[in-house]
């Protein structure tokens, strides 16, 4: 029966169908500790499948390159889930149009706050200059960011590992930053989820209302195009 079983793990170890098993049954429990829990923000799905998926690999020796070929599957449906978020987006048009200004002067000045204060905080505590330049695009989705990274000379790993972190913590601590500050607008709620921290905050904030998950969506496309345009030229400026 134990050889049984070995063989089976062996088959599995190499097989894409472990990374795909695994992130499906992980998030799965993972959303099912969240609706358990009375959906805190502190029981973050993704916070909790990420870490159950960590320990999975750290305890079965599997090397991450073998999880992701199975992975990537899921890895590859992230483009057509940003895509959809255009849907809650569409049927939020009317109020877009009498806003359109102050949305954009909203992401303007936010993209800037929002890796700007990354790098005064950084370089304050005496960071490197390769550190803070991997900081400067921490608040964009991680394809830009790391692009973005890579162009004015940081270290794009660790601009990921940011990325993660912040939408992270965005997507727990956001909410009750917004009731602290009063703010009860849904379209400021949500603006304020991505561009502070993209797709993991407009993932919370669809959980407040499809309203603020709409402009959260329209806050991730604008605060990327302005980060892939300035930065580069804030930096080039500086140097």
């Amino acid at each position: 029966m134990s050889g049984d079983l070995t063989s089976i793990w062996v088959y599995l170890s190499t097989s894409p169908l472990l990374g795909l098993t695994s992130t499906l049954l992980a998030y799965q429990a993972a959303m099912w500790i969240f609706e358990r829990g009375g959906r805190s923000p502190l029981l973050n799905p993704i916070l909790i499948s990420v870490s159950m998926i960590a320990g999975f690999l750290m305890a079965t020796g599997t090397e991450y390159r073998t999880y992701f070929d199975g992975a990537q599957f899921v890895h590859f449906l992230l483009g057509p889930a940003t895509v959809a978020l255009a849907v809650p987006l569409y049927n939020q048009l009317p109020l877009l149009r009498r806003s359109w200004a102050a949305v954009l002067a909203v992401v303007l000045v936010g993209a800037l706050m929002a890796g700007g204060s990354a790098v005064l905080i950084a370089w304050a505590m005496g960071g490197s200059e390769k550190i803070l330049l991997s900081l400067a695009a921490k608040s964009v989705t991680i394809p830009i960011a790391m692009g973005v990274t890579e162009r004015i000379g940081g270290i794009p790993s660790l601009t990921a590992v940011m990325v993660m972190l912040t939408g992270v913590f965005g997507a727990v601590t956001g909410g009750w930053i917004l009731d602290m500050a009063r703010v009860r607008d849904q379209a400021a709620r949500g603006l304020a989820m991505g561009i502070a921290s993209h797709g993991i905050g407009t993932v919370r904030a669809l959980q407040m209302s499809e309203t603020a998950g709409a402009f959260g969506g329209l806050a991730i496309g604008l605060t990327g195009l302005v980060t892939a345009v300035l930065v580069p030229l804030i930096h080039s400026w500086i140097r």
